[in-house]
Order: C-alpha cells, then sequence, then structure tokens
C-alpha cells in the first residue's frame, strides 16, 4: 500500500426540511418534530466529525449549499460546503470519493452520514487510523446498510447498481471490496435512526419525547 496522507472526513447530508426529511418518523413526531430531528442529527454529526480532529471536515449537500433551503443553517467556521449533484444516492457517493482521492492531489475519504448518533468522534479517529493500514474501512449499521465508508482510492464497482436503503447494502458492499483484492477494516455495529422504533438509541440527554411531541 502506498503512504496515507491525512483524510479528508466528508458529511453526506440533506436538508432537515419538514415533509422531505426523516419522513419514517413522521408518524411518531409529526412532520415538523422529524425535520427538528434530522437538524439535530446533522449538528451531532458534524460536532463529532470535528472532535475527531483527524483531517479536515466538509459538508456535502443535497440540495447545494447556495440553495435558500439551508439559508439560516448553522455552517461552523472552516468546514467547507459542496454540492452533492445529481443522481442517485451512488452516483453521488461516487462523485465524492473521486473528488476528493483522485489525482496527485488525492486523499483518503471517510465518508460518512447523519442519521447514526452512535458514531462518535472516538470511532471516527479508530476508523481514521485503521484507514492509514487498510485500503477499505466500514461502519455497518443494524438495518444492513452502513454509516461510514472509508477509501483511499476512487472505487466506482463500489456504489453502482446498490440497492440503496435495503438490509443488503452493507453485505454487498462487502462481497464487492472483497471481489476487488480490497484490505477491509470492519467497525462494531450501530444503530441509525429511520424508524420509530430506533428512537430508543437517541442518547438520553436529547430528551426527544418532550422537544419533538
Amino acid at each position: 500500500m502506498s503512504p496515507v496522507s491525512t483524510p479528508r472526513l466528508v458529511v453526506f447530508a440533506k436538508a432537515p426540511l419538514a415533509g422531505l426529511a426523516k419522513t419514517r418518523l413522521i408518524p411518531a413526531l409529526g412532520a415538523q418534530g422529524a425535520a427538528r430531528l434530522a437538524g439535530r442529527l446533522l449538528d451531532h454529526a458534524l460536532a463529532q466529525a470535528i472532535q475527531a480532529r483527524v483531517g479536515p471536515v466538509e459538508l456535502c449537500l443535497s440540495p447545494g449549499p447556495d440553495e435558500a433551503v439551508w439559508h439560516g443553517v448553522e455552517r461552523p467556521e472552516g468546514v467547507s460546503c459542496v454540492d452533492q449533484g445529481e443522481g442517485d444516492l451512488g452516483a453521488r457517493m461516487a462523485r465524492a470519493v473521486h473528488r476528493v482521492t483522485a489525482g496527485p492531489h488525492g486523499q483518503p475519504i471517510l465518508l460518512m452520514g447523519t442519521d447514526c448518533p452512535q458514531l462518535t468522534a472516538g470511532i471516527l479517529r479508530d476508523a481514521a487510523a485503521h484507514l492509514a493500514q487498510h485500503d477499505a474501512v466500514l461502519i455497518p449499521v443494524a438495518d444492513g446498510g452502513y454509516v461510514l465508508l472509508g477509501l483511499r482510492a476512487p472505487c466506482p464497482a463500489l456504489f453502482s447498481e446498490m440497492a440503496w436503503s435495503t438490509p443488503a447494502v452493507a453485505a454487498e458492499t462487502l462481497r464487492r471490496l472483497a471481489a476487488l483484492g480490497l484490505n477491509v477494516w470492519l467497525g462494531p455495529t450501530l444503530h441509525d435512526i429511520d424508524e420509530p422504533a430506533d428512537l430508543r438509541f437517541l442518547p438520553g440527554s436529547w430528551n426527544f419525547r418532550s422537544e419533538w411531541p
């Protein structure tokens, strides 16, 4: 393996809009409550990424950062913001990985979502350390997806024709990584927040029952 530079931690985020964000939680929280929770999850994910101090942090946004939906949403100083661009989730993720890792100035990427409050700064530091020794790192979630993928080079085969939002995503991604002969570190299985039953995995200090009736 070639020498590894400091990774870029890219936080993939969607606008926390009522009726569009965390829609599977609307039966439990209402549209406004689900949107507020989405905003809280985004803030938490970004805070953990910054506190990890493993490298520069970037927000990769849908829609793009210049859209009106982001007006009033706080973005910490020093965090760059870019547009995810068009296409399905796989196309947008592949584009981000290529942009960060390709070329003479490329660097490793830790690509993470915002739906998992159990993804802490400490786990992000572990992932960054293992990415220095592996071709890829992956942190799965209990529903069969993953909340973090780390790569040191473009790998478009991981993202094309994937059945996103199904229980097969993490297993299929690992299968494809193995087929490519890549050395992978698999992190602990965490819980993300997608369905009403997942709300029990929120930090107790968030007190969501009173904040989002």
